[in-house]
């Protein structure tokens, strides 16, 4: 009896339903276990340090809302979030350079392939590597002041690039449009590519120029891809860490909001005050995706462009049906 209960459970066992099931299980559960012990525990742990005075190491004292009151008080936390605006400002920047560069290369442009190679390769390029690539660059009387001299330009006028405040945020906002406009070029040439080339012969039939094809046909059919890159965009502005980092240690007004978080952490020991710097930027790049969701529905999702949309493909069909009414016309006769 016990040795046919083991055959009966070996023959459900290597079923293929019962396998299909299993392998299910196995690969959602794995992923599934890797973020609750690397993602969401760690986050909760994070949380529970903002209400503490606290270190890596010693006791701890319940704090309470105090850490975050202090987020929003201190000179060097909250405020911090102002040089947001310099990498925002850059973004915004970056996406029409992208979008440009995108429009432009999707034309049967010689060489277009390329130009997107060496577009899209600052963005393989490690940001670490990139902060010190552009540390030299700014240097006093490297690169960049070398190239100007040769336009004519006296060294003697020239800014200090990374010291003066004027212009060294400037500075720190131009590697992040270098590094990423790339990556965002090949995002809009990939949503090109899906719009249906008919409505571009429709549009070119009822003589639409380049700028209304782009308007009513182009960016109707990228507008997701478009909302996602600004989502990106922005959020990576309010938590910009590695150019003002490696390039300037965050010194001469550059550090931001993430830089500012990583010295209280790891050189002050303040976790508590830390982790309630980063509970904040959280809630806060939720409010701005929120936001922004709102702004693309109410202005990016109206009705003008899909009407126009809608009409285009309209006349196309009103065209392809005159066609063959004309061309069963001839054959009749």
């Amino acid at each position: 009896m016990e040795r046919k209960q083991k055959q009966s459970f070996a023959k459900w066992i290597t079923s293929g339903k019962v396998n299909k099931r299993l392998c299910i299980i196995v690969f959602t559960a794995f992923p599934l276990i890797l973020l609750l012990v690397f993602t969401y525990l760690p986050f909760a742990r994070m949380v529970q340090f903002s209400f503490y005075d606290m270190g890596y190491i010693g006791s701890r004292e319940f704090v309470g809302l105090k850490n975050y009151i202090s987020v929003f008080t201190r000179d060097d936390c909250f405020k911090a979030l102002r040089l947001s605006l310099f990498y925002l400002v850059g973004a915004f920047i970056q996406l029409a350079l992208a979008l440009l560069f995108a429009t432009m290369l999707t034309g049967n442009i010689k060489g277009s392939g390329l130009f997107k190679g060496f577009l899209f390769f600052p963005y393989l390029v490690c940001g670490i590597a990139v902060g010190f690539i552009f540390k030299f660059f700014y240097t006093r009387g490297y690169v960049l002041d070398t190239v100007l001299q040769w336009f004519g330009f006296q060294l003697d006028n020239l800014p200090y690039w990374l010291r003066d405040t004027k212009v060294n945020n400037i500075s720190l906002a131009a590697t992040s449009i270098w590094r990423y406009m790339g990556q965002n070029m090949v995002l809009f040439i990939g949503a090109m590519a899906s719009v249906d080339k008919t409505l571009y012969e429709a549009a070119s039939i009822d003589g639409a120029n380049s700028w209304q094809k782009f308007k009513y046909v182009t960016f109707p059919g990228i507008k997701t891809i478009v909302v996602l890159n600004l989502i990106l965009s922005i959020s990576g502005s309010l938590s910009v860490f590695e150019p003002p980092y490696v390039t300037t240690g965050g010194e001469f007004g550059t550090a931001t909001y993430f830089v500012v978080m990583d010295k209280l952490a790891h050189n002050s020991n303040k976790v508590g005050i830390a982790s309630a710097m980063a509970v904040v930027l959280i809630f806060l790049i939720l409010l701005v995706t929120l936001f922004q969701k709102w702004f693309s529905w109410f202005f990016l999702g109206d009705f003008e462009h899909d009407s126009k949309l809608e009409q285009i493909k309209m006349k196309k069909r009103n065209k392809l049906a005159e066609a063959y009414a004309e061309g069963t016309n001839k054959g009749g006769r």
